[in-house]
């Protein structure tokens, strides 16, 4: 177990007193489409193996670092003519390395910070994981989505936290190297859209090129305020800005309530409103770049409204909810944090396109004799038939299996199941038929921590 960094009296022992772990990982993905289109959908098999390893320093003077280095190898992979076609599997490799050096796998230091700390305040300068509203790690591949820049995390105010940052580059999953946080790149090369931040969820509209011209450095800036977990009634409060681009605030309500006889009830509510400070006149309202059916096609101001009702009891837990994006504009988040998640999300959909609503029925149980913990999600995704920038309206059932090993606590699988079926008649305002989002995705995992 991975204990808390010790404060020593000597530069020597910063070093020497520091702790070294990792993780060996296995990843493989399958993933069939219902229907597959030449030049847009295929079916796709890939395997990630490595891991990470990682040192934390002791501290002097409050001053210490971490660093980790992360690894992943494609042992099975397709060819490179297929690359345009990985979708869940692009997680494991890098699509530009592979197109333009014949280069499988990556290797990189994605952590590397500085931490400055009492016991109220924590500073860390450098690559670090940054686990925000908007920003997140979303570790569940081969290497997290991490983060160059400056936060501050502090607990000063009595059972409260107050987390702010300045974050100036983010290197993917999928990325060697750091890259642009808020650009897609829009180079004449074939490959060069793989190069910036070409996450599924990016606004393709806001380019490399059209920042140059403007003289925008896409940086971003985040404020958080939040209360202890362990109160019935948890709040957030959170403002993330792209200067000269858009900002967005969030807040998260959370009661919790335990009857006398041990049921847990907690009712929950989310709003973001999406301010517009200058990406819709460069971007446009949809994602990628096509504007049919949007009202207001040079605004990205928009809203996203959540609610959802947990009720549980000791092994269990059922969880209902709905997620809602007014029909302005779609949500800007290409930080790997998903907006609709805890309330309408199921694994690997993007529903937070303009006037999309979604349900999601989910059911936890832990069968604690067998240390097997099991999940499953029902989702209903209703999306704007009309915008033809959109997908289909489908439906979502997801089943996580996570097994641990009583005789090999640092051991742990988990398998993971998703079937979709979509409406594979749906035709846009603009006479487009949208292409049938129907497929099977099954994904596992093996992780040995040392």
């Amino acid at each position: 177990m991975l204990e808390a960094p010790k404060e020593v009296d000597t530069l020597s022992e910063v070093l020497t007193e520091g702790q070294l772990y990792g993780r060996f990982r296995f990843n493989a993905f399958s993933f069939d489409w219902d229907e597959e289109v030449e030049g847009k959908t295929g079916d796709h098999q890939v395997v990630g193996i490595g891991g990470s390893v990682h040192y934390k320093s002791a501290y002097l003077n409050g001053i210490g670092f971490t660093s980790a280095l992360y690894t992943s190898q494609n042992p099975w992979h397709m060819s490179e003519e297929n690359l345009k076609y990985y979708k869940v599997g692009k997680g494991v490799l890098n699509r530009h390395d592979v197109a333009t050096k014949n280069k499988y796998g990556m290797t990189n230091l994605a952590v590397a910070y500085l931490e400055l700390k009492d016991k109220k305040n924590s500073v860390k300068v450098g690559r670090q994981i940054v686990e925000s509203y908007l920003t997140k790690s979303n570790d569940i591949k081969m290497i997290p989505n991490t983060f160059e820049g400056i936060t501050w995390a502090s607990n000063a105010i009595s059972n409260h936290k107050l987390w702010t940052g300045y974050l100036v580059k983010q290197k993917l999953r999928d990325h060697n190297d750091f890259h642009h946080l808020f650009a897609y790149d829009d180079g004449a090369g074939e490959y060069d859209k793989w190069r910036e931040n070409d996450d599924t969820a990016m606004h393709r509209g806001i380019t490399l090129s059209k920042l140059n011209e403007k003289g925008i450095k896409d940086r971003l800036m985040f404020m958080e305020f939040s209360n202890a977990k362990n109160n019935d009634f948890n709040y957030l409060v959170s403002y993330t800005l792209i200067p000269e681009l858009f900002s967005t605030f969030g807040t998260d309500l959370t009661y919790k309530y335990r009857t006398k006889n041990g049921y847990l009830l907690s009712p929950s509510i989310r709003y973001m409103h999406q301010f517009d400070h200058g990406a819709g006149v460069m971007g446009g309202a949809n994602l990628k770049t096509n504007n049919v059916a949007y009202n207001n096609v040079n605004s990205v101001e928009t809203d996203l409204y959540g609610i959802r009702f947990d009720v549980g009891k000791e092994r269990w837990r059922i969880r209902s909810g709905v997620s809602k994006i007014a029909d302005k504009a779609d949500i800007i988040s290409p930080w790997r944090s998903f907006p609709t998640n805890g309330y309408g999300y199921t694994l690997l959909q993007y529903n937070w396109y303009a006037n999309t609503t979604s349900y999601v029925l989910q059911g936890d149980y832990d069968f604690k004799e067998q240390n097997l913990h099991a999940q499953m999600r029902f989702g209903i995704q209703d999306f704007d038939d009309d915008k033809s920038g959109v997908q289909a309206d489908s439906n979502v059932l997801q089943l996580d299996l996570i097994k641990q090993f009583e005789d090999h606590k640092n051991l742990y699988t988990k398998l993971r199941m998703v079937r979709v079926l979509g409406d594979e008649n749906t035709v846009a305002l603009d006479g487009t038929k949208k292409l049938n989002p129907s497929y099977t995705d099954i994904r596992f995992e093996v992780n040995y921590l040392f």
